[in-house]
């Protein structure tokens, strides 16, 4: 158990949510670092925060699965105490195409994990946190896409659907529990310089994009982070169901 305040961020083992994680642990969070495959990367993650004297439990759950999001949580209960923050990170891609080409088992694909994960999170961190059930209150933020603004075509129009799903989720949930003690709003990153690029079919695809974005360039993931830890933070503590763009402009 730790003394520290407890973060649970899905998808911790890289790009943005390892960026998150690093920096909510140098803030004093004891975080747990969820991945679905890359064991390696989330216990590398762990392993710069025990270094620099932080307090991190990486877990293997895939969050488009129920019994092991529960398992997920228990394990944070067990080893890491209450959570007070809970980060929706998690989300997958396919390669590029029009939708014209998609078929149901990849549309199923990205909505499980982009939509019906984070409201399984969302649940389970809900039961915990809330006063109504003797909770300590909290706060989600959850981690969306310019791309549910701006459609995608061509390339990722189910993905931005998704996201869409997500911001929506976040303006309900948030109006759902705000007399309980929680907070949930969402950030909105742009085009930002993480290997989720490289699982759509184009590594360079910042290359190719980046003159677009009025600001000229791509986001760093520590960007991204700092917009997810404000919200996060006692400095939000009057905003809920809001989402933050972080897009460079767009």
């Amino acid at each position: 158990m730790s003394d520290l305040p407890v973060m649970i961020i899905t998808g911790g083992s890289r790009g943005i949510g390892a960026a998150t994680a690093r920096m909510a642990a140098g803030r004093g969070f004891a975080v747990c670092v969820n991945y679905r495959k890359n064991a390696a990367a989330a216990a590398a993650v762990v392993g710069d925060i025990e270094k620099s004297g932080g307090r991190a439990l990486a877990v293997g759950a895939d969050v488009a699965v129920e019994t092991e999001v529960l398992a997920l949580f228990q394990t944070v209960d067990r080893e890491l105490g209450p959570v007070k923050v809970l980060i929706n990170n998690a989300g997958i891609l396919e390669r590029q195409m029009p939708v014209a080409e998609m078929d149901a088992g990849r549309l199923h694909r990205v909505m499980a994990t982009n939509v019906v994960g984070p409201f399984l999170c969302a649940r389970e961190a809900v039961r915990r946190m809330s006063t109504g059930n003797g909770g300590a209150g909290g706060v989600i933020v959850n981690v969306s896409s310019m791309a549910a603004r701006l459609g995608s075509p061509h390339e990722y129009v189910d993905y931005a659907a998704s996201k869409g799903a997500l911001d929506t989720m976040t303006v309900g949930l948030a109006k759902e529990v705000a007399a309980l003690g929680i907070r949930v709003n969402g950030v909105r990153p742009g085009i930002t310089d993480t290997e989720i690029h490289a699982s759509g079919g184009e590594p360079d695809r910042i290359q190719r994009l980046q003159k677009r974005i009025p600001l000229q360039r791509a986001a760093n993931p520590a960007e991204i982070a700092e917009a997810i830890l404000w919200l996060a933070s006692p400095a939000a503590s009057y905003t809920t169901g809001a989402i933050l763009d972080v897009g460079g402009g767009l």
